[in-house]
């Protein structure tokens, strides 16, 4: 008879308890003494763990919760380790399923036991904790009895592993969604542990308990904790995805020894080898090296995985139930942290996991000394570098690199898919609440976005941001319109920047004439500016007059065709069209050329914040460069006009019936100068009443309806640009036709003196017809003169009419105008 068969008592309860070996009940007594500090002791001596959770933390002050999380730490071996081992053969069914249920007790909470260990290739120092710690039971274990084990032994690796993942990802910089989440998963674990705690006192009460009905009670359970399991090592393998492929890899194969075969040659064998690449591993986080984006998985990227798997699990009710739980729960802080942000405008997010960012180095005091627009495009951005609604490149600098394994972007850049098409809204409703609070005035709540147990799944909180992102546009809205005067703004820059009251320019350019004919480095701004402030107090009155103080002088660096040519040409095509390099010396010659004060004076606009935001330096930059154009041809028209005044004296006017060769070259003097004349006045006319105008009535209809600041924002850059484009100032080749032949006007007027002192020369001359010595060289003048212009004008007219019959199609009544200037 077998010595262990009187023991039994009817129940497993006392086979349990008969069976235990003296010793045991002696060292369970020590172990029950020195648990705790064994813990603590094996803790505080593994290497590397001085800092590596909230447990080394004494005060508990920045994790009170701390204590009751489960560290995945390995507990010491009990005495009943691998040392201790008997074979199970001679022992009765009966007791082999008693002792081995007393042992998977311990191990669905991750403790080694006696009949089930550690596989042997585990080992603490080496395997990822991440990954759990796999199981084995005895070989001499009853084959009836191991099939059922097997199927349990997972738990235990699940436990363990998602034990460790609790502890790793409840660090501070780990970010509140990964504490959130580890709360969540941390819920689950406490269910998981009342079972296990149900089930010892069954094991200890209950006759009938048995391994098939530890197997029945436990089955749903390693359903729910595989799909936790396989969520942790997707987080966990997204912060270095080169870990699977290591741990995987390592088979033993072929490969592997001739590489390890090559290490030991180097010197690098076995730890040593590990030690260096782990150092490098550590490098490439730190330093953010190629192949390693250095963010640790956190905030959108956690929510965004969780919410892939649980859409492509979604035939599996309990993955949806349990995927759903997690993503509900996890994401609470990050929409905390956006629901601050739409209701306030403030970014609480000490831990970069929102889709929004700030610029640390935009400085706020200078808002009133520079009114550039860098405070509202660079101050809060996107994370992921999207810069407008339908843009998915990434524009900007400062974006990390996606990861190398999915392409998903690290981090806060991650933007949860549930979220992607809001973004913009997201990030606007929060911008124009900033933009009040800078003003002084204070951002309210509102009573109708104060919705609590929101998620991203619900739709109140979608309704919310709607809201949200309405309120700010219209309080700003209205700050913009109402307090701030935008649209009266509007229309002074048109009255000064469109020439709309050219009595004040045409009595500027007389006044500052001398000036005017200086360099642009020689002439006084100063004066400019007294003279531009006289000119606006005599000629602008009533409404006119409104922030007159606020235009000014200055003077452009460089000249406007160059400048535009720059913008709208790409380097290389421009010398490729004028001669390649046979003329680049005579281009860098012109470009060295002084430049007359005429041609570098601008206007400039100040505005104060927020109407920098709609007038900013991008938007004035746009009006500076319509009116030099319109100022160039103005300032043509004038010198031609001079001309034809110049041309009503005597040497014009007296009758010389006997010289036909000089009445002829006079007459096609006159006849050149009034083709000129006509063509810069229909091209200022052009660009005056039939663009500027009709687009600018078109904008003020359009900012009488306006719903959104991005919409203003939006039609007064279209507006700009549709006008610039209009006025032949975005198109390479009409910008070069047209300049070229606003250039030869400009040349031919200038030699006006020129032309009247060859008209004295030929009537001195008339009695002594072999005297005038300038008969040939007037006519060469002339001839080129008119040559030229012939010329460019027929180029510009053949561009108008191509672009006008193409993608432009309100330069067709230039096409009218111009076709009159050439029947003239």
């Amino acid at each position: 008879m077998d010595p262990y068969t009187p023991r039994i008592t009817g129940t497993i309860a006392s086979v349990r308890r008969h069976h235990r070996h003296p010793q045991d009940d002696i060292e369970d007594d020590i172990d029950g003494g020195h648990h705790v500090s064994r813990e603590a002791n094996s803790k505080s001596n593994r290497p590397g763990h001085n800092d590596s959770s909230f447990i080394a933390e004494t005060s508990f002050v920045r994790a009170p919760l701390n204590s009751r999380v489960v560290s995945s730490t390995i507990p010491p071996k009990t005495s009943k380790g691998k040392g201790k081992q008997e074979s199970l053969d001679h022992i009765p069914l009966e007791i082999q399923e008693a002792l081995i249920l007393e042992d998977l007790l311990f191990v669905l909470m991750g403790i080694e036991c006696t009949y089930i260990t550690h596989h042997p290739e585990y080992s603490p120092e080496e395997d990822d904790p991440l990954h759990g710690i796999r199981f084995v039971v005895l070989p001499s274990l009853d084959s009836s009895l191991r099939d059922l084990v097997e199927r349990v032994l997972p738990l235990g690796m699940y436990y363990t592993a998602i034990s460790a993942f609790i502890e790793h990802r409840s660090h501070l910089d780990c970010g509140m969604v990964n504490h959130a989440l580890c709360a969540a998963i941390r819920e689950m674990l406490r269910d998981y542990q009342t079972l296990l705690s149900q089930l010892e006192h069954a094991f200890n009460t209950s006759p009938s308990f048995s391994l098939q009905k530890l197997w029945f009670y436990v089955h749903p359970t390693v359903h729910t904790l595989s799909l936790i399991y396989q969520l942790i090592l997707e987080l966990a393998t997204a912060d270095d995805p080169g870990a699977d492929e290591s741990s995987s890899s390592s088979g033993g194969s072929e490969e592997d020894e001739e590489e390890a075969a090559r290490n030991e040659a180097l010197g690098l064998g076995g730890a040593k080898l590990k030690a260096v690449l782990s150092e490098i591993n550590k490098a490439d986080i730190v330093g953010g090296l190629p192949g390693s984006s250095g963010i640790p998985v956190k905030g959108g990227e956690v929510l965004t995985i969780i919410y892939e798997r649980m859409q492509n699990m979604s035939g599996d009710p309990t993955a949806a139930a349990i995927y759903g739980k997690l993503l509900k729960m996890a994401g609470q802080p990050y929409v905390e942290m956006l629901r601050d942000w739409v209701a306030s405008g403030r970014l609480r997010d000490p831990y970069e996991e929102l889709l929004v960012k700030e610029s640390k180095f935009i400085d706020r005091g200078i808002l009133d000394m520079d009114y550039t627009d860098e405070y509202w495009e660079k101050l809060y951005t996107l994370r992921d570098g999207s810069i407008s609604a339908g843009s998915s490149k990434r524009h900007q600098a400062g974006v990390p690199p996606p990861r190398s394994v999915g392409g998903r972007l690290p981090g806060g850049a991650c933007i949860p898919p549930l979220l992607e098409s809001w973004k913009h809204k997201i990030l606007l409703a929060g911008k124009y609440l900033n933009v009040i609070r800078e003003c002084g005035i204070e951002v309210k709540r509102d009573h109708n976005l104060s919705e609590d147990g929101l998620s991203m799944e619900d739709e109140r909180f979608y309704k919310f941001i709607e809201d949200a992102y309405s309120h700010a546009n219209r309080t700003l809205l209205q700050l913009l319109l109402k307090d701030q005067q935008l649209i009266p703004r509007l229309r002074s820059l048109k009255r000064y920047f469109f020439l709309s009251q050219s009595s004040f320019l045409t009595h500027l350019l007389d006044l500052a004439s001398t000036e005017l004919r200086k360099s642009s480095k020689s002439a006084s701004v100063v004066k400019l500016q007294s003279l531009l402030d006289l000119a606006l107090n005599t000629d602008v009155l009533g409404e006119d007059a409104l922030f007159r103080e606020d235009l000014n002088v200055t003077m452009a660096d460089s000249g406007l065709y160059d400048f535009l040519l720059k913008v709208v040409t790409v380097s290389g095509v421009m010398k490729a069209e004028e001669g390649g390099a046979g003329e680049e010396p005579k281009k860098e010659k012109e470009e060295k050329k002084p430049m007359q004060a005429i041609d570098a004076m601008t206007f400039d606009y100040n505005v104060k914040f927020p109407l920098s935001l709609v007038i900013s330096r991008k938007t004035i930059l746009r009006y500076q460069l319509l009116f030099r154009f319109l100022l160039h041809l103005k300032h043509v028209e004038q010198a031609l006009s001079s001309m034809w005044v110049e041309q009503k004296t005597a040497p014009w006017r007296c009758s010389m019936p006997t010289h036909p060769e000089f009445v002829g070259w006079r007459l096609r003097v006159c006849l050149l100068r009034a083709r000129m004349l006509a063509f810069i006045q229909q091209i200022l006319a052009f660009v005056t009443f039939e663009v500027l105008e009709p687009n600018w009535h078109r904008l003020e209809a359009k900012l009488e309806r306006v719903t959104t600041v991005d919409q203003l924002l939006r039609d007064h850059v279209d507006f700009l640009d549709t006008c610039l484009k209009e006025s032949m100032l975005t198109s390479s080749k009409l910008l070069k036709a047209c300049s070229k032949l606003i250039v030869v006007c400009q040349t031919f007027a200038f030699y006006s003196s020129s032309f009247t002192k060859s008209a004295n020369q030929a009537i001195a001359a008339a009695d002594n017809p072999e005297a005038d010595t300038s008969k040939t060289k007037r006519w060469d003048v002339l001839n080129k003169f008119e040559t030229n212009f012939n010329h460019w004008f027929q180029v510009h007219l053949d561009c108008v009419q191509f672009y006008a019959s193409s993608d432009n199609v309100s330069l067709l009544p230039l096409v009218v105008r111009l076709n009159s200037v050439k029947s003239a």
